[in-house]
């Protein structure tokens, strides 16, 4: 029997347009990244259809531009039939990409770098993590990465283990985007029995620091088919966590577009304008779009 949760809790509502980008002509977009670059928020984003990364740009986190494609896969390099899960950092005048390669049932994190964040250049033609411990399994996928300036260290979440969902949560960090060293205790983050809406698994995460804390919002599985979206925090952002008491804060709405799943959270915390806006890609069989979820005011409910 399918459990049942409220499609929102914890003070957050989705929007009641439905999805902010997607269709049957654009086909699956799903596993977005959005940053604010001024009065506009960008998001990159994985378009299936074209086996490609894309952008587009919005005022209000609603209506959002054309598509435009800013990376395409590479079948000739090996490790790149579809190309995917990414994330993007700014870091003054360079853009960094870490971006997820599939081939073969394995999934490979592969590095580009920018000047505009708009045209991109891979750095080498191999993938700078790949999976090579038994937690990871056949894939590394869905990487999000920080950059962290007082120790000089850009610091990646990742996700590991099967290639149609994966397993667990993992880090590592590096000083140049391309060496990574893989922490001893991993995996940071597991599914936990105690909690049954993510008794299969987690997947795909997203790490807003703020406060001396690290907030980690993350996909649950109740099983294979079914995903809610929750959220955790740690004081290292690797250790510690503390699950949300509200939990799962986004799932499905039953009969909605959304009706089956709700993946991959994309988070800003917007102080100046005192609100969370979480973008995700819901399913409802095999159409899968983008939505979007807000929580007015900046107190999540930890404490």
């Amino acid at each position: 029997m399918k459990l049942n949760f409220p499609e929102t809790n914890g003070g957050w509502r989705k929007y009641e347009g439905g999805p902010v980008l997607g269709s049957r002509e654009l086909g699956t977009c799903f596993d977005v990244q959005v940053l604010r670059d001024g009065p506009e928020y960008v998001m990159y984003f994985s378009w299936r259809p074209k086996k490609a990364l894309a952008m587009c740009r919005s005022r209000d986190g609603v209506s959002w531009s054309e598509p435009e494609i800013i990376m395409t896969a590479d079948p000739d390099c090996g490790w790149m039939d579809n190309l995917n899960r990414s994330c993007t950092v700014r870091c003054g005048s360079r853009w960094h990409m870490w971006f997820t390669g599939q081939a073969r049932g394995y999934s490979w994190i592969g590095y580009a770098v920018s000047g505009d964040g708009v045209h991109w250049q891979r750095v080498g033609n191999q993938p700078v993590l790949y999976s090579e411990r038994p937690y990871e399994g056949p894939s590394v996928m869905n990487p999000f990465v920080l950059w962290e300036e007082e120790t000089g260290l850009f610091r990646m979440w990742y996700a590991a283990g099967e290639q149609y969902e994966p397993n667990t949560l993992a880090y590592a960090q590096s000083r140049d985007g391309i060496h990574w060293e893989k922490l001893p205790a991993n995996p940071i983050f597991t599914g936990s029995r105690e909690h049954p809406w993510e008794r299969d698994r987690v997947g795909a995460c997203q790490v807003v620091p703020h406060g001396g804390w690290h907030y980690l919002f993350y996909i649950g599985y109740e099983d294979i088919h079914t995903a809610r979206i929750g959220a955790a925090r740690s004081r290292d952002g690797i250790s510690a966590w503390q699950r949300l008491p509200s939990n799962p804060i986004i799932s499905p709405t039953p009969g909605g577009w959304d009706a089956d799943a709700c993946y991959k959270p994309a988070v800003l915390r917007e102080e100046d304008r005192g609100r969370w806006m979480l973008w995700y890609n819901g399913r409802r069989g095999s159409e899968e779009y983008i939505g979007l979820a807000v929580h007015d005011g900046l107190d999540l409910g930890f404490d």
